[in-house]
């Protein structure tokens, strides 16, 4: 089989301790300045990932060590470098795929001018994120007994590549879509595209919170570096999937919403015994914050793509073909991966957490009554 790398950053200022522990206990000023000038690195050495019928990848981590703030400032060509650069060690390491993790994937084109620049393929691995995050989204509404075939759902994000796409596959199975972006000339354009190709009725706007309001179902896609979802907007009930990192939902929803039920959607289960070792001390996990076995799925795509042999640029720039969302969903899921259990802030949602929040839904609607 072939072997893969993928491109990871920090997201926060926890993720940079969780990458390089002798950052622990050092300013956020210091911290930033140290990655504005850090070389990428190999991070983690990929191992374990195994189908049902015996085929096995490995792969590395690569760090392009940049905060999402600074992806998003400093001059395109300059993270262009260093994004190409971690590419390059996973070359020398043997990779013939690569992914482009988080804000890797969002800079500039979607991926396209690295895509021409990169000495192998690569891909975002936003197609396998659509179809994980739809069918979390789903699950989870399931779980909070929704008939989404009657319920109002709003994608915030829906401009971007895999906000649009979600739009296309969560329309056939509500009664209603509402398209949530920043830019509302872009947002205009979208929804006069594709309104009356839609299955049920729909409508556009700019404010987040009024289409949150008015919604059963929630999925988040932005590229936003600050919290946008409030618990104050959030109906009683509701169901929140998020596929952005960083995190869209702001953290008091966990304390001041126990009616809500949030579930991170792009998080997959890996087939075989995937370990993640850190390539500086051989032997020593590396700590993404995910559980044992847990992939995020723009990885799984990556992982997917190099078990297929398929090394090719499968997911670039900001036009996502449903076709390839359906074919890697479907390779996907013959290679052993599924969606992992749900988690929200960072932590797993058991049983007994699904009962108490639909719970106090219940409560909630009963002394609203």
């Amino acid at each position: 089989m072939s072997k893969f790398c993928f491109v990871i950053h920090p997201l926060s200022l926890e993720d940079v301790v969780r990458y390089e522990p002798g950052a622990r206990g050092k300013g956020q000023p210091i911290i930033a300045k140290i990655l504005e000038w850090m070389p990428a690195y190999a991070a983690a050495h990929v191992v374990g990932v195994r189908t049902p019928d015996g085929r096995e990848t490995e792969g590395w981590f690569v760090a392009a060590p940049l905060l999402p703030q600074q992806m998003l400032e400093f001059p395109r060509e300059r993270v262009y470098e260093r994004i190409l650069k971690a590419i390059e060690i996973g070359v020398e390491l043997g990779a013939e795929v690569a992914g482009l993790g988080a804000f890797t994937g969002v800079v500039g084109d979607g991926g396209v001018t690295i895509a021409e620049r990169s000495p192998i393929p690569v891909t975002t691995g936003n197609s396998l994120t659509i179809a994980a995050g739809v069918r979390s989204l789903f699950r989870a509404a399931n779980e909070m007994s929704i008939d989404a075939a009657g319920t109002t759902a709003v994608v915030v994000g829906a401009t971007g590549s895999i906000g649009a796409a979600c739009v296309e596959l969560i329309a056939p199975r509500v009664a209603h879509v509402i398209l949530v972006a920043r830019n509302e000339t872009r947002l205009r354009k979208f929804h006069e595209r594709i309104r009356e190709e839609l299955p049920c009725t729909s409508s556009a706007t700019t404010d987040i919170a009024e289409a949150v309001r008015r919604s059963d179902l929630v999925l988040t896609a932005t590229t936003s570096t600050s919290e946008v979802i409030e618990p104050e907007d959030l109906r009683t009930g509701a169901v929140v999937c998020e596929l952005s990192l960083p995190h869209d939902v702001s953290r008091r929803v966990a304390a001041e919403r126990p009616d809500v039920l949030v579930v991170e959607g792009g998080n997959m289960r890996a087939p075989g015994d995937m370990h993640w070792w850190r390539v500086r001390e051989p032997g020593t996990p590396f700590d993404m914050g995910l559980p044992q076995g847990t992939a995020l799925a723009c990885m799984s795509e990556t992982m997917v793509l190099a078990l297929e042999n398929r090394c090719e640029s499968y997911t670039l720039g900001r036009g996502i073909e449903l076709a390839k969302v359906r074919e890697i969903d479907a390779l996907a899921e013959r290679d052993g991966f599924s969606l992992a259990d749900m988690r929200a802030f960072d932590l797993p949602i058991t049983r007994e957490h699904i009962a108490r929040t639909r719970a106090a839904a219940e409560q909630r609607r009963a002394v609203s009554a």
